[in-house]
């Protein structure tokens, strides 16, 4: 009966889930409804899943609409069905609209037109819906269509009044208007709901028909689908046992050039990887990897394969990962096991500026002709608290600090008026619900059949077409994702090694990484947590646990790059590994049965398999239920029920084998503190790689090093930090300059030449200008630039306020004046001589200059001025900055001399980092640089973070009492005042 239902993926526009959605059918006992959703199939198997559960008679379609116009729903048959309607939707949105008046002719589709907009004559399949509040029109139409073409169209969008609301809360958001402004005809019908038969065979009296036919016409449609089959592309070499043969062969020729001698115990690996792989019908997964790290390597790209893939000898083989498993001991059932439904992951890894490109290969390579096989997968937005309140506020036309109030925490400090309590009330109802599509970080999907049978696609900006649904129902429907990020780490690596080869004419080999975990100037750069600008273990988190560890080996550091998540740094156990790494004795402490499972962390969880590990061997539960344990505390489980039955047989098999309540219970509270920060072991190896090269550049070529970390703007700091440690290592740091400067920062020799865009303000386009002039031959002097490059007064003051003229000897004052004086001028003289084709070249007339008088009488401070207001940072010492310095104070390579002491510091801020204390008070850590140039870690507990706040930016007088741990220096900070800046005068 009900051919026409939305839920909430009819986004902006319907409001209940999918499950409200069946419950509410089950409530007026209807056993068959239609999914149409509008321009969406986002919910189709949601809604497939949940109507099997409930043996409810599932149909699903599509409402057509142009805007808010509806033109038709279309209903699909079976899959082929659904293909169509698909296609169809895909291939309008991508045109952007709108859709034909008339439906194209479906051969697996029905379609139902509203009763306005019916054409005269019907196809087979061709319908015309008729509301309630039509039917008093049927005696008029009745020699229009036949009777048996007319069906019964009540539309289901809302549960009740406060259902209908909140919908027409949503259609003002989407339309950014005000409530009170909301056209009728941008909002559903109040009686837009579920019926019982009895309600609508009263609303129908004598036309008792419409409602036959429309149960007639949700009988047609008969959707049958088998979730748990693989969708993936299916062959990659023309059959299975094609492709089976090739990756076993490309298997062993990668094997012979991964290890030198191929032992029995690696055979044995790669024959029972290469098992599993087949029964779980991962062969082409596999080979579609393989086929583009394959094209990257063509392409001299870089890349990271990591997640837990790298737990594979197989992925390692064939080069898709760069950590060895049998040298790890790496547990290939966190990656694949027989009972593990969830599909196998492999997160790859390209520079930013490299990805789009190898989206660009997989797209042309498995297309297959017109047919679309391939998608990105989309993620869907959801409305949240800030988001709402904002959104809400400007529905009901409050002002902005209004809202600002409300969303203050705490809430206002008056009551709730009228609006606060409505929006208060309605944000609630909003909270997780679907906004609309955006792209999954980096989902890749490859279809055996083509993508529209099983999800429309939509065209985002960048080009590439999008799924409706996201990676939870890929998942579920049996399509796996091939992840193709992009990571700054790796274009850092990249540029480095163009900057050595530009710079020092050495060509650098970045994948000796064997050698490179054996050399003592990395290892002392790790030992001393001198890691700035190397991936994952530059930040003054990581930077203090490598000093702490004494860490100087690779296992260390893939022990670090997992600890440091704060699921194992929260609940304890970062510092009792530390403690059982330094202390042999303390390793005692760790359970037998704890410690036989991970002997290498002394007993310790720290990676995801740890957990399935422990799961499986300490409390005998099955391979399966660790793997739902662990996707529980990752965050991935979709049935708190199924991970409820885990936990609690977790619990008395423990009983059962006679395990210590207490110890029971700490090893859950370890399993617990995984929840969403853990990393698989593979996963930490793979970073540790990366960080490894990066560390390996930084020792030897740290000046190149660190402009790459610059000119890919994503390392942990600010740009001014990464300039401060160029200028520890000797390097000469220069402002742009108009004849010198490109547009991003580069290096000649020690001397490193900021790029023209880190000036705030100076547009791109003014640098083309600038290049594109200066290709022609060098600027020699302010006039000639001004004829040369077509710049307005206010991006000409930029260069000239940060000194990129001073190869002209004159002072900012002059260049500023003959700036004023002459700008318009030769300007004008410059178009004129553009107009004239170049035949009467322009001139610079001599220009007499008068004496002026300095700008300040403190140069240093408007130099600095300049550049805070430009770069927003400056170049020179911003210990100039400050009124007046205070003398006597510590310096950080006293603060050893002074452990248990009160000390005084003077440090320039570098970052904060907020956090909790176990009780859940607020606390601060902060990080800053001393008068040398010197790391300063702090610590400022709750009872003084409030009385002594972090007021932004700037240098900041310190009091506090020096304390170590494992030969780590902080300063527990008693009192914080940031200093005041001179005036300018």
């Amino acid at each position: 009966m009900f051919i026409n239902c939305h839920s909430y993926y009819s986004f902006k526009y319907g409001t209940m889930s999918i499950e409200t959605l069946i419950a509410e059918a089950l409530r007026v006992r209807a056993d068959a409804i239609a999914l149409t959703d509008i321009n969406s199939t986002a919910g189709i198997f949601p809604f497939l899943q949940q109507a099997q559960r409930h043996n409810v008679h599932a149909v699903v379609g599509i409402d057509f609409r142009d805007g808010s116009r509806p033109r038709y729903i279309g209903l699909a048959k079976n899959q082929e069905g659904l293909y169509e309607l698909n296609k169809h939707l895909s291939e309008v949105l991508a045109a952007g609209g709108p859709f034909p008046q008339r439906a194209p002719a479906f051969s697996h589709a029905c379609i139902v037109y509203p009763l306005q907009q019916a054409p005269d004559v019907l196809r087979e399949e061709e319908f015309v819906g008729v509301r309630i509040a039509e039917i008093r029109q049927l005696y008029s139409l009745r020699k229009r269509f036949p009777v048996e073409k007319l069906v019964l169209w009540q539309p289901v969008s809302f549960q009740d009044t406060i259902s209908f609301n909140t919908h027409r809360l949503l259609r003002a958001i989407d339309r950014n208007s005000l409530l009170s402004k909301l056209p009728l005809s941008e909002q559903g019908q109040p009686d837009d709901r579920f019926y019982t038969y009895a309600e609508l065979a009263a609303q129908c009296e004598g036309h008792s028909y419409l409602i036959t036919a429309a149960r007639k016409l949700l009988e047609q449609c008969q959707f049958s689908f088998y979730f748990h089959a693989v969708k993936n592309k299916r062959n990659v070499r023309g059959s299975s046992w094609e492709d089976f043969d090739y990756l076993r062969t490309e298997t062993l020729r990668g094997a012979v050039s991964r290890y030198p001698k191929l032992s029995q115990e690696i055979f044995d690996r790669i024959e029972k990887e290469l098992l599993l792989i087949q029964q779980k019908d991962f062969v082409s997964y596999f080979l579609i990897n393989y086929d583009i790290v394959r094209y990257a390597h063509r392409k001299g790209y870089f890349h990271v394969g990591r997640g837990s893939g790298a737990n594979s000898i197989v992925a390692y083989c064939l080069y898709i990962t760069d950590v060895d498993p049998i040298a790890l001991d790496l547990y290939f059932e966190r990656f694949i096991n027989l009972y593990r439904d969830s599909p196998p992951d492999f997160d790859i890894d390209f520079s930013w500026k490299d990805r789009d490109d190898v989206i660009r290969y997989i797209f042309e390579t498995y297309k297959e002709g017109d047919r679309a096989h391939v998608a990105l997968l989309s993620a869907h937005s959801t409305f949240q608290y800030q988001a709402v309140t904002r959104e809400l506020g400007k529905v009901f036309g409050l002002p902005t600090s209004e809202i600002e109030q409300l969303l203050a925490k705490g809430g206002p400090k008056h009551p709730l008026d009228q609006y606060g309590r409505l929006i208060k009330r309605y944000g609630q109802r909003l909270i997780d619900v679907p906004s609309h599509l955006s792209i999954h970080a980096g989902g890749v999907l490859i279809s055996e059949k083509p993508i529209h049978y099983y999800s429309a696609t939509t065209i985002p900006p960048k080009g590439f077409p999008i799924t409706h649904f996201d990676m939870h129902v890929a998942e579920a429907i049996g399509l796996h994702k091939f992840d193709i990020l992009s990571q700054r780490g790796l274009g850092h690596i990249k540029t480095a090694m163009e900057l050595i080869h530009e710079n020092q004419g050495v060509e650098v080999d970045i994948r000796q990484v064997e050698r490179f975990k054996e050399d003592e100037k990395i290892k002392e750069l790790l030992r001393t947590g001198k890691t700035m600008g190397a991936f994952y273990v530059e930040s003054p988190a990581m930077r203090m646990l490598l000093s702490k560890m004494k860490a100087q080996t690779y296992l260390e550091l893939v022990a670090a790059s997992s600890i440091i998540r704060p699921g194992v740094a929260r609940s304890g156990m970062m510092r009792a590994y530390i403690l059982r790494h330094l202390d042999a004795e303390k390793r005692k402490e760790a359970h037998p049965v704890m410690e036989s499972i991970m002997p290498d962390t002394y007993g310790i969880m720290v990676y995801q398999e740890d957990v399935i590990k422990v799961a499986h061997y300490f409390a005998e539960l099955s391979l399966g239920e660790a793997d739902i344990l662990r996707r529980g505390m990752s965050g991935k489980s979709r049935s708190k029920e199924e991970f409820q039955r885990v936990k609690d047989a977790f619990f008395s098999n423990c009983e059962r084998l006679g395990r210590e309540k207490e110890i029971t219970e700490q090893v859950w509270h370890q399993i617990e503190s995984f929840a969403g920060y853990s990393f698989a072991k593979g996963h930490s190896a793979s970073f540790a790689v990366e960080s490894y090269q990066s560390l390996y550049l930084k020792a030897y070529f740290p000046l190149e090093f660190m402009v790459a970390v610059i000119n890919n703007f994503g390392g942990f700091y600010h740009t001014e930090f990464y300039l401060h440690e160029l200028r520890m290592q000797g390097a000469e740091i220069e402002a742009p300059d108009v004849n010198e400067s490109r547009y991003l920062t580069h290096i000649q020799g020690t001397r490193v030449l900021l790029g023209f865009i880190h000036l705030k303000h100076f547009e791109k386009k003014s640098t083309e200008w600038l290049l594109r002039a200066r290709a022609k031959g060098p600027f020699t002097s302010l006039e000639d630039f001004m004829l040369r490059v077509p710049l307005g007064i206010e991006q000409l003051r930029i260069l000239i306020r940060i000194e990129a003229f001073r190869f002209t000897g004159r002072s900012k004052a002059q260049l500023l004046w003959i700036a004023h004086a002459r700008h318009q001028e030769l300007q004008q003289r410059a178009q004129a001589a553009e107009n004239s084709l170049g035949l009467f070249p322009a001139e610079v007339k001599p220009f007499r200059l008068e004496e002026l008088p300095p700008l300040s009488t403190s140069e240093d401070w408007e130099k600095i001025h300049d550049q805070l207001e430009i770069l927003e940072f400056p170049l020179d010492s911003p210990f100039l900055l400050v009124e007046s310095l205070p003398v006597g104070t510590c310096m950080a390579r006293d603060l050893p001399k002074q452990n248990g002491k009160w000390v005084t510091l003077v440090g320039y801020l570098v970052t904060v980092k907020p956090t909790r204390t176990v009780k859940g008070e607020r606390m601060h850590f902060g990080t800053f640089l001393d008068q040398e140039g010197n790391w300063v870690d702090t610590v400022h507990f709750p009872d003084k973070k409030n009385p002594y706040p972090f007021r932004g930016k700037g240098v900041y007088y310190l009091k506090g009492r020096v304390s170590e741990e494992f030969g780590f220096y902080t300063v527990e900070v008693a009192q914080i005042t940031r200093l005041p800046y001179k005036q300018s005068s």
